[in-house]
């Protein structure tokens, strides 16, 4: 199966066009330019490099969350979008997940984190591509709390890693390894690789981001609702 990867969940732009034995053109950008800017020209550069047209994919697999509301929305829409145009199903894979597999082969747990803000984290933890916890915005600590009897040692990795990386430190101390920069990021053929063992199709329809926590557009609109009936 040839599949289009479109991941826009972190820092991190990134799409691939691979099969089960080839990644064909792997792109990932980190600047100053906005996912919505990236996008685009990036997935047109991977299906050109790759010498392949969108009629020659057979589904197209979209990165969901959790990770960045704005960015998971690109993400999910610019599929969509192509999937409807093309007529390709699409294969959801878990941001968490996929970060894991971009870190290789380690033998304790791996612990990827996305900041949520506000001294929270979206994390998950996985032991040889096998999933301990499921994802779930946590305070730091409690992250760490539940992770703690997993294992003696830790790797962390994702873009909440270096904002917390002093207060898992201090908190594990020499349990707590952290991943250098070119393993810390998701990759693009990590999440296509996952897509591609799972198979788990869906329509264009049926692609949904994964949301663990209402967007803040959702919150201040209740809120703004709630003073309204005061």
């Amino acid at each position: 199966m040839t599949i289009l990867v479109i991941d826009t969940s972190g820092p991190v732009c990134g799409t691939a066009v691979m099969d089960e034995e080839t990644v064909f053109c792997e792109y990932t950008a980190q600047n100053r330019h906005t996912h919505s800017t990236n996008l685009m020209p990036m997935v047109e550069a991977a299906l050109l490099s790759a010498g392949m047209p969108l009629s020659r994919m057979e589904a197209i697999a979209a990165v969901t969350g959790p990770g960045s509301f704005t960015g998971v929305r690109i993400g999910v829409a610019t599929a969509k979008g192509l999937a409807h145009g093309a007529g390709l199903p699409c294969i959801p894979v878990d941001a968490l997940e996929a970060l894991s597999r971009s870190a290789g082969a380690f033998d304790g747990i791996l612990c990827p984190i996305q900041d949520a803000r506000a001294g929270q984290v979206y994390g998950a933890a996985f032991s040889q591509d096998r999933r301990l916890l499921p994802d779930a915005p946590l305070k730091l600590e409690d992250f760490l709390d539940r992770i703690r009897p997993l294992g003696e040692r830790f790797l962390f990795l994702g873009d909440g890693m270096p904002v917390y990386r002093q207060a898992i430190a201090q908190n594990l101390g020499d349990r707590a390894l952290f991943a250098p920069p070119h393993l810390t990021y998701l990759r693009p053929s990590a999440a296509g690789q996952i897509a591609l063992e799972r198979r788990n199709t869906v329509d264009y329809l049926h692609l949904e981001a994964t949301y663990l926590r209402p967007p803040n557009a959702q919150k201040n609109r209740k809120l703004l609702e709630a003073m309204a009936h005061e």
